[in-house]
């Protein structure tokens, strides 16, 4: 029981500074931001992950999961999805206008927020959970209380984002962002199980392994050393219709070469994190040029991006070597 609270209490850490601090959105000087962040980010990274396990599905719904939280945040809470400009950045890009927002940064929202913010926290976290990795981490009642504090967190920043007079948010919008996610989560709760197998009286088995083909599957460091040069390259595309294409062409192609070698015998909980691994690291070098435009080449900001990077890719490494080279033996995650 310990061990599950703590790994659900790390989750809620790392879910908002993955999200916002190793990006350089915000600077060590603000880590007193965290308990106002983590609410949002922690709760929605827990309620997600503790949903897909409860169902016994696995990677492919806890990432539409995170699409659907990535529709949510800009949209209904910080309101960043509809203004024209957000703290200081210029989102006129590609805008449509009958929908009022920028189609280019609109999928830049919804893409880094459910691989960074959401899945990657997920990934680690799990990893360094080793016997509860596969299992639900809360109860029932600490279902509900997280889901209520995922709410209640992002209103909390609404409010802020309204004080500041940056909500742009109509009601017509956020009645449509609403459909949108319900949409996602609707389809994320209809992907396939792992394994439809389900014991008498137990919650579903999701760390049962699917049957798996024969393939070939790249080394860990290799699938690392591949996702830092494909996220890299979706973090410099130029804002515009040809990169909204861009964005849909290498976001598409990603998640299929990654459906298709997790298929094979030899895919394991290290690719996972050599995946993870590859694109914190591009957050990480993303997060000094972040700093040079929001934060007016604040020393201190520069020598906090080195302190995140460092941490995350000590995190990393630790959580490469809890990783299972194989799936986990049942009787290792079975729910007491």
């Amino acid at each position: 029981m310990r061990t599950r609270i703590l790994a659900a209490l790390g989750l809620a850490l790392l879910a908002p500074l993955i999200g916002e601090y190793l990006l350089g959105n915000l600077t060590i000087r603000d880590l007193a931001a965290i308990p106002f962040l983590a609410p949002m980010y922690g709760g929605g990274a827990l309620l997600i992950r503790e949903i897909a396990r409860r169902t016994g599905r696995g990677w492919p719904a806890i990432l539409v999961l995170g699409l659907a939280y990535g529709v949510l945040e800009p949209g209904i809470f910080d309101g960043s999805l509809f203004a024209l400009s957000y703290e200081g950045v210029d989102y006129a890009a590609a805008r449509v206008p009958v929908l009022g927002f920028s189609a280019f940064y609109g999928l830049q929202f919804v893409i880094n927020h459910a691989v960074w913010s959401i899945t990657i926290p997920i990934v680690l976290t799990e990893s360094l959970a080793r016997r509860h990795r596969a299992t639900p981490w809360l109860g029932r009642a600490g279902l509900a209380v997280t889901a209520v504090i995922y709410v209640l967190g992002g209103l909390l920043i609404r409010s802020f984002s309204i004080d500041n007079g940056q909500y742009k948010t109509s009601w017509t919008q956020a009645a449509g962002v609403l459909l949108v996610a319900a949409m996602l989560v609707a389809v994320a709760l209809r992907l396939p199980r792992p394994s439809p197998a389900r014991s008498a009286g137990s919650l579903p088995r999701p760390w049962v392994a699917p049957v798996r083909s024969a393939g070939w599957v790249p080394r860990p460091w290799v699938a690392a050393v591949a996702t830092f040069v494909v996220s890299g390259g979706y973090f410099v595309l130029p804002a515009g219709w040809p990169g909204v294409a861009a964005v849909l062409a290498i976001a598409a192609t990603a998640a299929l070469v990654v459906a298709r070698l997790a298929r094979h015998a030899g895919w394991n909980g290290r690719h996972r994190v050599a995946l993870a691994t590859g694109a914190v690291v591009t957050y990480a070098a993303a997060a000094f040029s972040v700093t040079a435009f929001k934060h007016d080449n604040d020393p201190l900001a520069f020598a906090g991006n080195c302190v995140f990077a460092v941490a995350v890719l000590v995190l990393c490494a630790l959580a490469a070597a809890a990783a299972h080279p194989t799936p986990a033996p049942e009787h290792l995650s079975e729910t007491p």
